[in-house]
């Protein structure tokens, strides 16, 4: 593999396979540089015939992007990804005289061709040969197992006047070239674990079942008291699922957005494919919002095992509203003052829907159950009210009757 610096290694071995052509037939009147379109013309480096060598653009090799390193990374291994790349590079030749009377540009144009159509690979040799000696090397291309090749480019009419406007440069006669692949290793370490020697505990081998369910704790639904379309603290929900029996049995709850993290043991009556659950009544440990749940599940002689996710929300439940029955000040607002449970967190986005209007909470800086809302242009009427907190609304509908009916504590009266 190589290094970070195999860019410019390439760079370097083909600048020096060129100027070692030129030296040998021109006693070293042709400069090879490698400088962009712009700078070429400006005789700070030579102010004779030259030769350079632009790299222009630089492309993820697909055939490589992901595959292992050779003789490297063996079987259950892991190895970090390699940035294998293809490299292109515009030839261009400038001649001193302005090609007048003889086109000298055209004639170096051809031997810089001529010299890369005769090393279509880069060797090992050609490489130490063009870099610097340093002790320790600090290029080491020349150690690639992947030969590095050189390819004749075609560019359209419209890529080439692209790549010429770009550096506002005088178009000359050029020649464009890809070379792959150079494979640059990462810096990360690869992952080499260990050989396997047993499997499980006491070399048992695989565990074999008669029918299509999982053998491990699995989660299939949950189920929220009366059909609900979202728990409230106080619920009891119940979980269905597989091999759900053991002798520790604890029920893990995540928001993700607020970062809580509760621990809920379930009710003692439980089976393989049923647990309950009774969300706590604790206000100030939760918060209205979506969850996710999973169980964790410890049985002798076995390691701790977790199950799947599942989701669901968990509503705020208005315990009061005052005043019952509001009118508006003199300003033609009417305020009402909700008290919530769970309590509501200051990054908690809380709004009141009164009829068919959405209402935000006055801000909140601070953990609270009280909540101010001043409504405008309200028409006086008897309203049902419910609460949004981070996209969860309150229950409106109770359902522990038959029919459902509306809850009354969620009524008020705008005068």
């Amino acid at each position: 593999m190589s290094n970070a610096l195999a860019i410019a290694a390439v760079t370097i071995t083909l600048r020096h396979l060129l100027q070692q052509r030129f030296d040998a037939e021109s006693s070293g009147r042709i400069t090879v540089t490698t400088r962009p379109l712009d700078k070429v013309g400006d005789h700070t480096v030579s102010s004779g015939d030259q030769v350079n060598l632009f790299l222009y653009d630089t492309q993820i090799n697909a055939a490589w992007r992901n595959m292992d390193i050779p003789s490297q990374v063996k079987p259950g291994e892991t190895g970090q990804q390699l940035l294998p790349l293809n490299l292109y590079y515009l030839l261009t030749a400038y001649a001193q005289n302005d090609d007048f009377p003889e086109p000298t540009s055209h004639r170096l144009l051809g031997v810089a061709m001529s010299v890369f159509n005769d090393h279509p690979i880069i060797t090992s040799a050609d490489i130490t040969a063009a870099l610097p000696i340093t002790n320790p090397p600090e290029y080491d291309l020349d150690q690639q197992e992947e030969q590095v090749r050189i390819v004749y480019q075609p560019l359209s009419v419209e890529e080439v006047f692209n790549l010429w406007s770009t550096f506002q440069a005088p178009y000359r006669v050029s020649a464009a070239y890809e070379v792959s692949v150079v494979l640059i290793e990462s810096s990360q370490p690869a992952k080499t674990p260990l050989p396997i020697i047993k499997r499980q505990s006491s070399d048992r081998g695989p565990i074999v079942q008669s029918d299509l369910s999982s053998p491990l704790p699995t989660l299939v639904s949950l189920q929220l008291p009366n059909q609900q379309a979202s728990a409230r603290l106080g619920d009891i929900l119940i979980f269905n699922g597989f091999h759900l029996d053991a002798e520790n049995v604890v029920i893990y709850f995540t928001n993700i957005r607020l970062e809580i993290s509760l621990e809920v043991s379930p009710i003692a009556t439980r089976t393989a494919t049923d647990i309950r659950v009774q969300l706590p009544d604790e206000p100030v440990n939760w918060a209205a919002g979506f969850y996710t749940v999973v169980v964790g599940v410890t049985r002798t002689g076995e390691p701790n095992r977790t199950t799947n996710e599942l989701s669901f929300a968990l509503a705020p439940k208005i315990l009061d509203i005052t005043p019952r029955q509001a009118t508006a000040d003199a300003n033609g607002e009417v305020t009402l003052t909700l008290i919530l449970s769970p309590q509501v967190r200051p990054r908690q986005r809380v709004a009141l829907l009164l009829g068919d209007r959405e209402v935000l909470a006055q801000p909140h800086p601070t953990q609270t159950d009280r909540l101010e809302f001043r409504i405008a242009g309200v028409t006086p009427s008897e309203y049902f009210v419910r609460v949004r907190i981070d996209g969860v609304d309150s229950l409106l509908v109770d359902r522990t009757v038959t029919p459902p009916v509306f809850d009354q504590n969620q009524k008020v009266v705008i005068l």
